[in-house]
C-alpha cells in the first residue's frame, strides 16, 4: 500500500522501533474495481463520501487546544487535521519531514542552529501567506512572561501548556524577515527534540487584527518584549479560539486552517465534521466529509458494526478483540504496540488522604496488584505484557531493562497486604483510610483496576472509592480542582526524549500536582540540554530512581494497541505514536 506522505518526505529520526502485527483480514487486493482512490483523484481529488471515527466520548472544545484546559488528546486528533507542522509521525513514530509545510535543516551544532523553509504556495484558509510573523507569534505565546509568583518564577502571560519552555531554549527568538518565507532558531544549549518543535500554530495576522494591532505594530511589541502591548493579544489568543458554547464553531474568519481540512459543522454531544480547506495547497483529501463522533469507547465495536463508525481505535478490554474477530472479513483488526502507558498520579494537595505522610503513599503503593491487573487485563490482549516499572522508557525499547535495574529496586513488584498495614499503623492514621481514585468514565478498562486495587488495598486498611466521571479532566473537574486522591490516566507519547520534563520538573505547566524535588529538576536542565545519547540515558536513571523514592506516581502498563476498520476503507494505517490511527486520515478512502 503507498501512503502520500512516505512519498512526500523522508523518516529523518526513528524514536522507537515497534512493529505493527499483521491484521487479522485482508485489505481489498487487485480485483478491487480502480473507481475508488484513483478515479477519485482524476475528477478533483477528493471522494463525495463521509468517513466515521472517535476518538473517545470527550467533546471537541476548541480551535487553539494548547492552553491549560483545552490541550487533550480528543482536542489534537481533531486539530491536526486543520494544522500543518514541519514533521509528523509515522505508524512507526519515526519523525518525517512534511514537505508540504516545507523544510528543516540542522546547519550547526555549535552554537545548534536550525534552519526552515516554508513552502512558496502556503497559505491560511483565507488565503493570507503562511510566513515569518506566524513564527514570531508562537515563540512570543511561549516566551513573554507577566511577573513573578510568590516564589520567583515567572508567570506567563499566555496559557500556552508548555509554558515559557521555548523562550528559555530560544531567548532571541526565531530569526527572520517580516513576510519571509525562510527563517532560523538558534538553542542556547543542544536540544534533542528539536525536530519536535512546532514553530507556527496559529495565524498572527488574526491575532493583531483582534487585539486592535497592525501586524507590524505586533512584531514591534514581541520583539521588544512589550508585555503591556501584547496584553490584548494574549486575551484573545487564551480564550476566543477556544469554544465555550458546545455546538458553536468559532468564526472562521478567525479558525484558519492550514492542513488539509477545516470545520464544517459541530453538533453538540454527537460529533464535529471536517471538510476539505479549499485554499489547501497540496495534494486534495481523498474523502469529502471526515466525522469524528464523541462516542464512549465501550461502545465503540458495536458502532462498528452497525457502520456508524468506520475506523475505530476502542480500549483493549479482554473482550475486544473477540468481539472485532467475530465480525469477520467485513472489518479489519490490527494489534500493535503503543506509545502510551497507564499510571496511577497521587495527589500532594491540601486535603488528599495520601498527601500527609510517605508512608501512606508507600503503603498504598504495596497494596495495588500491579501484576493481577496486567495478568488479567492485557496480557488476554499482548500475552507479552509486563508491569510498566518506568516512565520515561518502554519495556519493548532497548534501553528498558539497563534504565529500571539502575532506578528501582522491585520492592512494589509483589502485593505486601501485611507490609501495608504496618505502614498505616506506624503513620498513626485512623482506618480505614479513604481514598478515592478518580478517572475519566465510563471507562471498563479502569473501572475494573478500580474494582481490583479496591479488593487488594481494603485489605490494608484502605477504603478506595471510585470517583470515575465524564467531567474528570473538564475544566472545573475533579483534576482541575484537586478533588481527588489518585488519578488514573496514561500519557500518550511519541518517544520524545525531553518530554517529561513538562510533566515531572518544578513548575511545569503539566506537573498537575505541585511535585518539586530539585535532583530531579537537575537531571531533566542536563538531559535536555545534551545530544548524548549515553548522558540522556544517565540522566533518565537518576530521574527515574527519584520518582521512584518520592512515589511521584506508579506506572502499571503499556498500553497495547486495538484498532479496526471497514475493510472497504484504504490507506488506514495504526500508528504507535501520539496521533494515533488518524496520522494519515486525509488518506483514508472507501473503495466502493
Amino acid at each position: 500500500m503507498k501512503l502520500g506522505k512516505f512519498g512526500k518526505g523522508a523518516a529523518v529520526v526513528a524514536m522507537a522501533t515497534l512493529a505493527l502485527a499483521a491484521c487479522t483480514s485482508e485489505d481489498p487486493e487487485g480485483d478491487t474495481p480502480e473507481t475508488s482512490a484513483t478515479e477519485s483523484a482524476a475528477t478533483g481529488g477528493t471522494n463525495d463520501d463521509t468517513i466515521y471515527f472517535s476518538a473517545g466520548e470527550v467533546e471537541w472544545n476548541g480551535y487553539n487546544d494548547l492552553t491549560s484546559a483545552t490541550y487533550s488528546t480528543y482536542n489534537s486528533v481533531v486539530n491536526e487535521r486543520v494544522r500543518s507542522a514541519f514533521t509528523y509521525f509515522g505508524p512507526d513514530a519515526s519523525i518525517n519531514i512534511n514537505e508540504d509545510m516545507g523544510n528543516v535543516e540542522l546547519i550547526s551544532e555549535d552554537p545548534m542552529i536550525v534552519e526552515y523553509t516554508i513552502n512558496e504556495d502556503a497559505v491560511w484558509s483565507d488565503g493570507e501567506p503562511i510566513k515569518y510573523e506566524d513564527v514570531l507569534l508562537t515563540w512570543a505565546a511561549q516566551s513573554l512572561s507577566d511577573g513573578e509568583n510568590e516564589d520567583g518564577t515567572p508567570v506567563a502571560l499566555f496559557d500556552h501548556v508548555s509554558g515559557l519552555d521555548y523562550g528559555d531554549r530560544v531567548p532571541d527568538g526565531p530569526q527572520g524577515e517580516p513576510g519571509g518565507k525562510s527563517f532560523t532558531v538558534e538553542y542556547t544549549n543542544p536540544y534533542p527534540d528539536y525536530l519536535l518543535t512546532t514553530v507556527i500554530d496559529f495565524p498572527a495576522h488574526v491575532v493583531a487584527e483582534q487585539s486592535g494591532m497592525t501586524l507590524e505594530e505586533m512584531v514591534t511589541a514581541i520583539e521588544a518584549g512589550d508585555v503591556e502591548a501584547m496584553r490584548p493579544a494574549a486575551e484573545f489568543w487564551n480564550t476566543e479560539w477556544i469554544s465555550n458554547t458546545p455546538g458553536e464553531l468559532p468564526d472562521p474568519a478567525i479558525a484558519l486552517s492550514s492542513g488539509p481540512y477545516t470545520y464544517g459543522s459541530w453538533e453538540a454531544g454527537q460529533s464535529i465534521t471536517l471538510v476539505p480547506n479549499e485554499m489547501w495547497w497540496g495534494d486534495a483529501p481523498a474523502t469529502r466529509e471526515l466525522v469524528f463522533r464523541f462516542a464512549s469507547p465501550d461502545s465503540h465495536v458495536q458502532a462498528l458494526a452497525n457502520g456508524d463508525l468506520n475506523v475505530v481505535e476502542p480500549q483493549a478490554t479482554v473482550d475486544t478483540i473477540d468481539q472485532i474477530e467475530a465480525l469477520g472479513e467485513a472489518v479489519t483488526l490490527g494489534t500493535y504496540q503503543t506509545l502510551i502507558w497507564e499510571h496511577l498520579d497521587i495527589n500532594r494537595g491540601e486535603g488528599a488522604s495520601l498527601a500527609e505522610s510517605p508512608e501512606l503513599r508507600e503503603a498504598f503503593a504495596m497494596c495495588v496488584p500491579r501484576q493481577l491487573i496486567v495478568d488479567n487485563l492485557i496480557k488476554p490482549i499482548n500475552p507479552d505484557a509486563t508491569v510498566m516499572n518506568a516512565r520515561e522508557v518502554f519495556p519493548f525499547q532497548d534501553t528498558y531493562e539497563e534504565i529500571v535495574s539502575e532506578s528501582y529496586d522491585g520492592q512494589y513488584d509483589e502485593v505486601d497486604i501485611e507490609g501495608a498495614a504496618a505502614l498505616l499503623e506506624e503513620a498513626g492514621v485512623e482506618t480505614p483510610v479513604n481514598v478515592r481514585i478518580g478517572y475519566s468514565g465510563p471507562n471498563p478498562r479502569r473501572t475494573d483496576q478500580v474494582a481490583l486495587i479496591k479488593d487488594s488495598c481494603d485489605q490494608a486498611g484502605f477504603e478506595i472509592e471510585d470517583i470515575g466521571n465524564p467531567d474528570f479532566f473538564a475544566a472545573g473537574g475533579n483534576l482541575d480542582t484537586g478533588d481527588f486522591d489518585v488519578a488514573l490516566f496514561a500519557w500518550s507519547g511519541s518517544g520524545q526524549i525531553t518530554s517529561g520534563q513538562n510533566i515531572y520538573a518544578t513548575g511545569r505547566p503539566q506537573n498537575y500536582i505541585n511535585y518539586s524535588n530539585e535532583t530531579v529538576d537537575e537531571a531533566w536542565d542536563a538531559l535536555t540540554s545534551t545530544l548524548d545519547t549515553e548522558e540522556q540515558k544517565e540522566q533518565t536513571k537518576i530521574i527515574e530512581r527519584a520518582l521512584w523514592e518520592d512515589l511521584y506516581s506508579i506506572p502499571i502498563f503499556a498500553h497495547p494497541g486495538v484498532a479496526a476498520w471497514d475493510s472497504t476503507i484504504q490507506n488506514v494505517e495504526p500508528s504507535s505514536a501520539q496521533s494515533g490511527i488518524v496520522w494519515n486520515a486525509e488518506e483514508w478512502v472507501r473503495s466502493e
